[in-house]
């Protein structure tokens, strides 16, 4: 390998299609146990590196050099071998910066509180200092030097008003939990979060529907990534490239959901803007009939409908982590929250509004194949069809012609 990227797990990693954006090398990822990690370094079989969770600081004692900034923060993200000497550098404090600043969140005077104990959290501690903050506090789950507890955050410094979050915590494929409490800290202003698979952690979501700036790691990610690369090859990286990198990959990764009524579209639309946009579709109704291997009659018959819901809630959760797909899901999926909190994971939702009129009733949908059923469902959900949307598309024009409004707003929220 001559440039590449080193951790313990890499299968979420994206610093490979993004440094092949930035650079002609060929970039690799390897997985390597701590215990192989002494015998790599010591070979110094490599050009130039990048290192991430959990090796940051136990690199260190490899190194020929270190940078000034890297040896304040006691962590190293870059090494670079030079003529047989390995030199070390954190670029990641610019791509914290860097985030930070795009979202427009002066840090000046205000207090911070950093979340997690390892490299990146002294990183983000240095950055937070920079930037001029009135007090930076560091939490941690275990009480130690330097560190307070979650439970002393909210109990003594509740006031605290920036968030950055550098825990692994609500990473993929552990999804769906956040490292703090937000209802216990009402002062919070803006969050950061280093995790940027998925898109949007449950942090971000808890941030954003309490209108808190919230914003995950993926800037940081792609920023940190050209600061690596000047490094690696000795040469500046456009600040526009970089933000151009940072758009196209957002675009590429985020999903499409689609939402609403049986018989409103959502298949035929959602192959269309698969085609469209190069992305894979998936219908979440096939994915449940692939995991029983019964048809969706068949289930409700033998087990019930909270059988299916269950069954429906795993293969939406499954579905939510992937990237670069457009998913249809089933009329009922609205019915419960954590499949729509599963799908912002990494999706912009679209509900398909169909007038009732216009929705016809087919056998295979159980709790809809008669008109008075339909138009009960109809009612009991339409409510929830807008409630979960962050758009609501109109359903009565052409199948193209709805996938065409789709992919207009995709494309301009991708690329904001």
């Amino acid at each position: 390998m001559e440039y590449g990227c080193i951790g313990e797990r890499l299968g979420h990693s994206f610093s490979k299609e993004i440094h092949n954006a930035l650079a002609s090398y060929e970039y690799s990822l390897k997985e390597l146990k701590r215990e192989e990690l002494p015998e790599f370094l010591k070979n110094k079989d490599f050009k130039a590196i990048n290192v991430t969770i959990p090796y940051k600081q136990d690199v260190i004692e490899f190194l020929d050099w270190i940078s000034d900034e890297a040896k304040t923060i006691n962590a190293v993200n870059t090494i670079v071998n030079k003529n047989g000497k390995l030199y070390g550098y954190n670029t990641d404090f610019y791509g914290l910066k860097a985030l930070i600043e795009r979202e427009n969140v002066s840090s000046k005077d205000k207090m911070v509180a950093v979340l997690g104990s390892g490299g990146t959290s002294n990183t983000a501690f240095a950055v937070a200092n920079y930037l001029e903050a009135l007090s930076v506090l560091k939490v941690s789950r275990n009480k130690k030097d330097g560190y307070i507890t979650y439970d002393e955050l909210y109990e003594k410094y509740c006031d605290c008003e920036i968030i950055i979050n550098t825990t692994p915590c609500g990473m993929f494929p552990k999804t769906g939990v956040s490292a703090v409490d937000l209802e216990k800290l009402p002062k919070v202003k803006a969050v950061f979060d280093a995790v940027y698979n998925p898109l949007n952690s449950k942090l971000i979501l808890d941030a954003k529907a309490k209108n808190i700036t919230a914003v995950g790691g993926l800037y940081m990610l792609v920023s940190q990534a050209a600061y690596a690369v000047e490094k690696f090859i000795e040469a500046p990286v456009d600040n526009n490239r970089i933000e151009e990198i940072f758009k196209n990959l957002y675009k590429q990764k985020m999903n499409i959901a689609l939402i609403g009524m049986p018989a409103s579209g959502k298949t035929s639309v959602g192959k269309v803007l698969s085609e469209k946009l190069n992305k894979t579709f998936v219908d979440s109704d096939d994915e449940i009939v692939k995991s029983e291997n019964k048809k969706i009659p068949e289930i409700f018959e033998e087990f019930g409908e909270a059988y299916f819901r269950n069954v429906e809630k795993s293969v939406i959760k499954e579905l939510s982590m992937l990237n670069s797909q457009v998913i249809s899901t089933g009329g009922g999926a609205v019915l419960n929250p954590e499949n729509i909190e599963n799908l912002k994971a990494n999706s912009r939702i679209y509900f398909l509004d169909r007038p009732l009129d216009m929705l016809v009733t087919t056998s295979d949908r159980p709790l809809s194949s008669n008109r008075a059923d339909l138009e009960k469902r109809y009612k009991e959900r339409y409510e929830l069809y807008k409630l979960s949307a962050d758009v609501i598309i109109d359903g009565v024009k052409t199948v193209e012609e709805v996938a065409e409004l789709i992919e207009d707003d995709f494309y301009e929220y991708s690329c904001n």
